[in-house]
């Protein structure tokens, strides 16, 4: 007597037997679903760009806002850890921080006192000081203003006598005018971001226990408050160490520039530390300047040079052997990474934006690394 064939066995040539319950998906829908795939992701592409590019053309347009709310955060996380030590020593908070407002707010109007008027003498003198430059390397350009003048020369014998010569531009200076209009700006520039800071210093607690009241479970209560702390706690960090070796460059490149004869050491010096929160581009800056001024300074071109080729070595030490070893692996930056960023920052907002691109370029890295789903982010701005 031939055997039956067992209920769960899978005849010979055919299709497997149909699972209970399931719904097979009929073959004109599943050739949609292939059909439509590439199409839909196509269209998430595009919506995705129109979402970054209305993103960007939103923080362009908001940067009169977005400038001091940005530069407050960073501030208040970098001075917050001094309020929480002194709230752990039963001092009020309130009294804390009008304190650590004052004393910043000291510190860098004594800075600008001191360093103002030395900027201010070097702009009246840049009409003098590019003169004498160019008088200095006169022998160097010798063949290339004679092409010039030959150029110019063979336009005006094509064009007649409508060719002439181009007025002078007028020196530099600083206006009355221009300084009265600009002056409640950076006043109200500065009471802005000295009270947003003062809140943030008060009140940045309760707005994470406010975060933590708002979730749902228990468990999404407690991520909560290690994300927010981790993220605090690294962010405070990198700003306070990053500033501290900034300005431990700037007094180092006061000291060199003092011994080689330079004047001014100390504008140079905090230029030097202002300039470094813009890697690769601020070096280059700073010591561009510090050749032109040593070759108008000096008669001598290895002393003219000698300046600008001490900071050169100085901030080489200082990116690729002290920042790495103090920072750590966990907070370096890719250089590509760093210029693509400084570039797009220094487009939406200018100066402000060049200077806070990269504290802000590892602030989203490190928030990256605790946030699911954005551990790529963080993978490839690291190096």
């Amino acid at each position: 007597m031939p055997e039956l064939p067992d209920e769960h066995e899978t005849p010979r040539g055919g299709s497997p037997p149909a699972v209970p319950g399931a719904v097979a998906m009929p073959h004109a829908r599943l050739h949609w679903v292939h059909y439509l795939r590439p199409h839909l992701l196509g269209l998430r592409v595009l919506l995705t760009t129109l979402l970054v590019l209305a993103l960007l053309y939103t923080l362009f347009l908001t940067r009169t806002l977005m400038v001091p709310l940005v530069l407050a955060g960073f501030l208040g996380l970098g001075l917050n850890p001094l309020v929480v030590a002194a709230a752990r020593l039963r001092i009020p908070r309130a009294l804390t921080a009008f304190v650590v407002i004052a004393c910043l707010a000291i510190g860098i109007g004594a800075g600008i006192n001191a360093l103002a008027p030395q900027a201010g003498n070097w702009l009246k003198k840049a009409p003098h000081v590019v003169h004498q430059l160019e008088r200095k390397l006169r022998p160097v350009t010798h063949q290339i203003k004679e092409a010039s003048q030959a150029t110019q020369s063979l336009v005006a014998t094509t064009g007649g006598s409508r060719a002439s010569a181009s007025p002078a531009p007028p020196a530099p200076g600083i206006n009355v005018t221009d300084l009265l209009a600009i002056t409640p700006k950076v006043i109200g520039f500065t009471l802005t971001v000295a009270l947003l800071v003062f809140f943030f210093l008060m009140y940045g607690d309760r707005l994470l226990l406010k975060l933590v009241e708002v979730s749902p479970r228990f468990s999404m209560k407690r991520d909560v408050v290690r994300v927010v702390r981790n993220i605090q706690a690294e962010i405070s960090r990198y700003i306070f160490t990053a500033t501290c070796i900034h300005f431990t460059l700037g007094a180092l490149t006061a000291g060199i520039l003092y011994l080689w004869g330079m004047p001014d050491p100390l504008l140079w010096g905090g230029l030097a530390a202002l300039a470094n929160y813009m890697p690769y581009i601020g070096a280059i800056c700073i010591t561009g300047m510090l050749a032109v001024v040593g070759l108008v300074q000096f008669d001598h071109l290895a002393h003219a040079l000698a300046p600008a080729l001490s900071f050169a070595a100085l901030s080489a030490i200082e990116g690729n052997v002290i920042t790495p070893m103090i920072m750590g692996r966990h907070m370096r930056l890719s250089p590509v990474a760093i210029l693509l960023w400084l570039i797009v920052w220094a487009w939406l907002w200018g100066i402000a934006g060049a200077l806070l691109a990269v504290p802000m370029l590892t602030s989203v890295k490190l928030i990256a690394e605790h946030v699911r789903g954005w551990a790529w982010f963080a993978h490839i701005v690291g190096r």
